[in-house]
């Protein structure tokens, strides 16, 4: 197995660890992590429930603790591990913040942006481009949100 792949499922397994986190609070189960030159920056969880905030997504509750740690607001050189296909809010913070790569677990047929209901990141009205890579640990972020909505419909 290539290296690379074995780093990003380590990465994108602490992001899982995240996604428990906002499970156990009764957010939607999606965490993150960034990382520069293999060494992890910041960590973060959905919260908007939590929050009493839209924006609240895991990656921008990243991206936020991360500008923080690296007191700037610019991301050169890392790359940004989420457990389900970034959203557009998402996916233009992390345009903003210059990420150089984007890897994601769960595919999003309703609203991800990274190729399945659409793909922003070939997008020409950006001044900055994302690699992404998705389908990392598919099965175990796709089953954490699956069971979650399946425990939330015998709720109700």
């Amino acid at each position: 197995m290539k290296l690379e792949l074995l780093q990003d499922k380590q990465w994108m397994t602490l992001a899982i660890e995240q996604a428990k986190l906002a499970q156990a609070i009764d957010e939607v189960p999606v965490g993150a992590v960034l990382v520069q030159d293999d060494k992890l920056i910041a960590s973060a969880h959905n919260q908007p429930i939590t929050n009493h905030d839209p924006t609240a997504h895991a990656e921008i509750q990243l991206l936020r603790s991360a500008g923080q740690v690296l007191n700037n607001y610019r991301f050169p050189n890392t790359t940004l591990y989420v457990t389900l296909e970034p959203c557009t809010m998402c996916l233009g913070a992390m345009i903003h913040a210059r990420i150089s790569r984007v890897v994601f677990g769960a595919y999003d047929q309703k609203t991800g942006v990274c190729g399945s209901c659409q793909d922003l990141t070939t997008s020409e009205c950006f001044n900055h481009s994302i690699e992404t890579k998705g389908g990392v640990l598919n099965d175990e972020c796709k089953n954490l949100l699956q069971q979650f909505f399946k425990n939330k419909r015998k709720k109700n």
